[in-house]
């Protein structure tokens, strides 16, 4: 019975070898890799087993467009023909990473003398690039009292920037209320989108206000701008309001007089108009009933 099951074992053990042997087993010892741009990055692929010599070995890039060959008949191949090399056996070493290589990545073998002829894996390669200095916009002043928004935005970072945001180069937390400092500021801050918003700006949010965009990568921060808060001069605004007033006042006078004194009558003459001719040399004229027929008086004197 011993015997029996001792050649039970080996037998399974053969068979199990067998098909070890004739079978193309792939791995990788890292299926998330991830660089900085620019930086040196490998996408292991190790063959564990194989019985063909020469296996036919590719690699294809996957992104939304669909797969495109990166290595294909011992050739690199693609936007990676001069930045990539095969490390045998079949390792891909980008030596030169930049912000398009995100994407997933596929290595194939394939063992035409093998039972198992064919294997693969899948790696998802993540090239992140350090935030460039964001642009902020910080208003010069603000009235006492009155809302007011910051903003601070940078596009090129990957993966996406987050904020931060300092005043006299200490940093501004989320919640004012977490920090005695800023626990009477009315501001909400959005980390995601960099908008720094006050509700109602006190004396105290005057001061200098700069921005940071950061990601795993590294970070990058503006210059600092300053901002002023200003009380609103209300007995000015009504004395000037009262000038105005009083200036409309006079012209409006001024312009009823001149229409009174007949500065703005017409002086234009009809058809039906005339001028009665102008007495001279002692002789009265007297109009007839006939337009425009004159006779002398009795009390003309030759």
């Amino acid at each position: 019975m011993a015997k029996t099951r001792l050649a039970c074992v080996l037998t399974l053990l053969s068979t199990h070898c067998y098909f070890s042997v004739l079978a193309v087993v792939l791995k990788t010892n890292n299926e998330s890799p991830w660089t900085n741009e620019f930086d040196r990055i490998e996408l292991s692929c190790l063959i564990e087993s194989i019985s063909t010599p020469n296996p036919r070995i590719e690699w294809k890039k996957i992104t939304n467009k669909g797969p495109s060959y990166v290595y294909f008949d011992g050739k690199i191949s693609g936007d990676l023909e001069n930045r990539a090399v095969i490390r045998e056996p079949a390792t891909l070493v980008i030596t030169n990473a930049t912000r398009s290589d995100t994407a997933k990545y596929r290595c194939e073998v394939t063992a035409a003398a093998d039972q198992k002829s064919v294997d693969e894996i899948l790696i998802d390669l993540v090239v992140r690039v350090k935030p460039v200095v964001p642009k902020c916009n910080v208003p010069k002043s603000v009235p006492f009292g009155k809302s007011a928004e910051l903003s601070c935005m940078e596009e090129e970072g990957f993966p996406k920037s987050q904020y931060q945001w300092f005043k006299n180069k200490e940093e501004i937390p989320d919640d004012p209320k977490s920090s005695l400092k800023f626990f009477n500021s009315t501001y909400t801050l959005n980390a995601n989108t960099g908008a720094l918003k006050f509700i109602a700006v006190r004396k105290e949010d005057a001061g200098e206000y700069s921005c940071r965009a950061k990601n795993d990568a590294g970070y990058a921060e503006c210059p600092p701008q300053k901002m002023e808060v200003y009380n609103i001069d209300v007995v000015g605004i009504v004395l000037g309001v009262l000038v105005v007033v009083v200036v409309l006042v006079c012209m409006t006078a001024g312009i009823y007089c001149a229409y009174k004194r007949g500065y703005f009558s017409s002086q234009k003459q009809t058809g039906n108009n005339y001028k009665v001719p102008a007495k001279g040399d002692g002789l009265d004229y007297v109009r007839t009933e006939d337009e425009g027929d004159f006779r002398h008086k009795s009390s003309f004197v030759i």
